[in-house]
């Protein structure tokens, strides 16, 4: 270590005779400023390790990259259905698929298809310990920190194009109309025919032309409605700016701009409520140990906040001494949009909203207006997601709920609470890593 870099410093004592205390370097981070050596600080502070222990590492080196042929037949084969992935352009790691086409009755099939991490991880393993521990991906600026090793994240458990890939699926019949007529659970085989960006879906919207534009547009048509009916029932639609960065070969930021959702997001983000809210639904009425997210009323204190901020911005609402229906916050959010008052009243009913987190109970979205939910669509990134993977395939395969119950309560008030701690801890990396790319662009 140099004089001046920032280093990670084991502290070994502090004797009463020294006004300093006593240390070993363990880590040299660097220069600072430089983003590598910011971003590696950030990580030790919150105790994040950047890099896998060398032997979850190895383990994951040895799992097969070969799908056995008994496997796929003890799956549901759908390699013959249109299958693709929308994912951000610098995406990597694919956890989620969607496939489509049309019934003889009318109707349309609609399968939702989940990368399955949890034939590769398993109980007990190195790798599952270590997941369960990280509990989730931490998304820096400029780069990743995957809850699993790349070999699987990036790799095995990617849902890749032109390559057959093994799922945990929730396959739907929708009508016309999108209601959900019917709906199936279980471990599939897929082949992805296509990649695509949010933006080349986009263009397939807006021009109604390019690859499996058919596939794309009826999705698209179907995902609309349901987010219709979502906020019809109440569903709150809070408008969130979140700033994205455009680096240079160097890493150092060259502008900063706002993300804008279309309708290609919209279209991946209602079929994942759906699937999440159905196997939520699925877990309760089998009363099985789960995994919910669980987002609830906002306490009196904050509203008596959001009702002081209201007033001042002559808005009038009655729920000064109740809690307010989502519907009732959507009615206002809608009556301010487009105005000067927008922006600030978004933002405080965002803060008067409890924190969403993850319990072995169904309490139940405020946000949603959904009675079950869970995470469901993302086992690469969000170990809860893979948690009830695990407990649903153990159900199906025919285990009795008592069996159930003595295997998987304790694990899913154990994965529920450490979740939701990482995932607080995860926020507040992702955030002061911004800040800092934030305040190095407003330097240049």
């Amino acid at each position: 270590a140099k004089q001046g870099q920032k280093v990670l410093v084991n502290i070994v004592g502090w004797p009463d005779t020294m006004k300093s205390p006593e240390g070993e370097i363990v880590d040299v981070f660097g220069t600072p400023g430089n983003n590598n050596t910011e971003m590696h600080a950030i990580l030790a502070e919150f105790d994040l390790p950047y890099s896998y222990p060398q032997e979850v590492e190895q383990q994951a080196e040895k799992i097969p990259d070969t799908i056995d042929a008994k496997e796929i037949a003890r799956r549901r084969d759908m390699r013959g259905v249109t299958t693709f992935t929308i994912d951000p352009a610098d995406a990597k790691d694919f956890d989620d698929a969607l496939s489509i086409r049309r019934l003889p009755n009318g109707n349309f099939e609609v399968g939702v298809h989940i990368a399955d991490v949890t034939h590769y991880v398993h109980p007990g393993d190195m790798i599952d310990a270590e997941g369960q521990s990280r509990a989730t991906s931490v998304y820096l600026v400029d780069r990743t920190v995957p809850m699993l090793p790349e070999r699987l994240s990036n790799g095995l458990c990617s849902l890749r194009p032109n390559e057959e890939k093994l799922c945990f699926s929730a396959i739907f019949e929708l009508s016309p109309e999108a209601e959900v007529q019917q709906e199936w659970f279980g471990r599939t085989v897929i082949y992805s025919d296509r990649r695509f960006t949010y933006q080349e879906a986009q263009d397939v919207i807006e021009t109604g032309r390019g690859d499996l534009f058919d596939e794309i547009l009826l999705l698209n048509d179907l995902a609309q409605k349901l987010r219709a009916e979502r906020f019809r029932n109440g569903s709150i639609n809070f408008e969130r700016d979140e700033a994205k960065f455009e680096l240079d070969e160097n890493g150092k930021p060259l502008r900063v701009y706002f993300k804008e959702i279309k309708e290609s997001n919209q279209l991946i983000e209602e079929f994942m409520l759906l699937a999440n809210q159905c196997a939520a639904h699925f877990a309760r009425v089998k009363q099985i140990p789960f995994v919910y997210r669980v987002h609830e009323e906002p306490n009196g204190e904050k509203l008596e906040r959001l009702h002081a901020l209201l007033q001042a911005c002559g808005i009038n609402d009655h729920f000064a001494k109740e809690v307010p229906t989502p519907k009732e916050l959507s009615a206002i959010l809608e009556g301010v949009r487009g105005t000067a008052f927008e922006q600030i009243v978004n933002t405080g009913m965002l803060r008067c909203m409890s924190k969403a987190c993850y319990e072995e109970k169904p309490k139940g979205h405020y946000g949603l207006v959904l009675k079950d939910y869970a995470h469901f669509t993302s086992p690469i990134r969000r170990y809860p997601d893979l948690a009830i993977h695990r407990i649903m395939t153990d159900l199906l395969s025919g285990t009795d709920k008592e069996t159930m119950a003595i295997r998987y309560t304790d694990f899913a008030i154990q994965a529920s609470k450490q979740s939701s701690e990482r995932e607080v801890i995860a926020v507040q990396i992702e955030r002061k890593a911004e800040d800092c790319y934030k305040a190095e662009y407003a330097r240049r």
